[in-house]
């Protein structure tokens, strides 16, 4: 849909930002402290194909073409690193809080489907045509049609998604539209929080 790229471009308006799946790429880290829970989880004399051979450590790609294909093994593994990426999320709003700032956001893959909306203040849900989002998606390493829509088989429909968010950031007009719908969206939040700013803040803040 472009939520990297959105996420990028929060990270340009000086929004810092906690990418979920860059804290389960640590969290599967060599000297992570989830690495026990793992390794109990998915046991080496079960599961040889998912550690490394001389290091033990875990192969990350390998977990996740595992768990993808059954549900049971997913829900497991979520319930050791989803508790440990809401803590993560949490440290790093008091982080930010405690330096003053006013605005983090929190990039959250299924946010809608794991309850996570109930977290925040506020959701956008990055949208894009069908067929921008296939031509996306075919693009990546490792991808094909079979695994594409049984991805999407996960997700909650884009339009029922549309339709709880509180806004809707459509990426399929290119990214300078994107990042004029961002800046647009992140000036409503604010004037709603703290009322509207006088024009020359605004675009200092903004631009």
């Amino acid at each position: 849909m472009g939520k990297s790229t959105i996420g990028a471009m929060m990270q340009t308006l000086r929004i810092p930002m906690h990418d979920a799946d860059a804290c389960v790429h640590r969290l599967l880290g060599p000297n992570s402290k989830v690495r026990p829970a793992i390794a109990a989880a998915f046991p080496l004399y079960e599961y040889p194909d998912l550690y490394e051979r001389k290091s033990k450590a875990i192969k990350r790609n390998e977990l996740g073409a595992l768990v993808f294909q059954d549900d049971f093994l997913r829900k497991k593994l979520e319930s050791i690193l989803h508790p440990l990426v809401q803590k993560d999320q949490m440290e790093f709003i008091h982080a930010n809080k405690r330096k003053g700032l006013k605005m983090v956001c929190l990039d959250i893959p299924l946010l809608f489907e794991t309850g996570a909306d109930k977290r925040v203040d506020y959701t956008i849900t990055v949208s894009a045509p069908y067929f921008v989002q296939n031509q996306r998606v075919l693009s990546r390493p490792g991808m094909s049609e079979e695994k594409f829509h049984a991805i999407l088989e996960r997700q909650m429909p884009d339009a029922e998604k549309c339709t709880l968010s509180d806004y809707v950031l459509k990426t399929g007009a290119g990214r300078a539209a994107s990042m004029k719908a961002l800046k647009l969206i992140l000036q409503d939040i604010h004037e709603k929080e703290y009322g509207p700013k006088e024009e020359e803040i605004m675009n200092t803040q903004i631009a």
